[in-house]
């Protein structure tokens, strides 16, 4: 006696990846565009160009992700001296100024997520392209975690904003942008559009 399991596919069911809907497609000889009866977002059994695109993205990710550590990410002028200071720098000085939970938090928002972030989407495209049924589960619970957790590394970003808008104090202080900002906001938002381009589903496909 055999069992078939039957799949989403097969069934011609699929699930929106903006609000987890799950919405049956037209048969195979329809050509009609459908949408999410929920939330209005375009369906497609897969993401179009997936594995290319994300692969496209995390490599400009890495790219920019050494100016952005190299560079300034803040330039402070008090009394006509300049300081300027990396991410790295600016928590090498809140450990010695035993601000420790606030190097914690810089460190953890700013270097080991953007890292750990770029590792797992890593991970999770060079497994799916290597048909790996490796822990599909865990892979897919890894995938949403590092999907949520990204926007948190804005931290340093919305402090350099708030630190540039209130000091203008002129020749006696003032706080501008460096450019390692501009490198670290174009890492955060770029690893956030790999997420959200990364299909999940496809992690699955191998099991099929």
């Amino acid at each position: 006696m055999t069992t078939t399991q039957n799949t989403a596919i097969q069934k011609r069911l699929t699930s929106c990846h903006s609000c987890h809907q799950l919405v049956r497609l037209p048969a195979a000889h329809e050509r009609v565009r459908i949408s999410c009866p929920r939330c209005a977002s375009v369906l497609y059994p897969r993401k179009r160009n997936s594995i290319a695109r994300t692969w496209a993205l995390v490599i400009a990710a890495c790219v920019f992700y050494v100016p952005a550590n190299l560079l300034p990410i803040m330039e402070v002028t008090s009394l006509g001296a300049v300081q300027a200071d990396t991410i790295m720098s600016g928590v090498i000085y809140f450990v010695q100024s035993g601000e420790w939970p606030i190097a914690v938090v810089i460190f953890t928002a700013s270097i080991f997520i953007p890292i750990l972030k770029l590792l797992v989407l890593i991970l999770l495209l060079a497994s799916v392209q290597m048909r790996s049924r490796w822990r599909p589960r865990d892979r897919t619970r890894l995938y949403r975690i590092t999907e949520t957790m990204g926007r948190w590394s804005m931290v340093d970003i919305y402090v350099v904003t708030i630190m540039v808008a209130l000091v203008h104090l002129g020749a006696l202080a003032n706080v501008a942008a460096g450019p390692g900002a501009l490198y670290f906001a174009a890492v955060v938002v770029i690893t956030m559009f790999a997420a959200m381009t990364f299909d999940p589903r496809l992690i699955w496909d191998a099991l099929e």
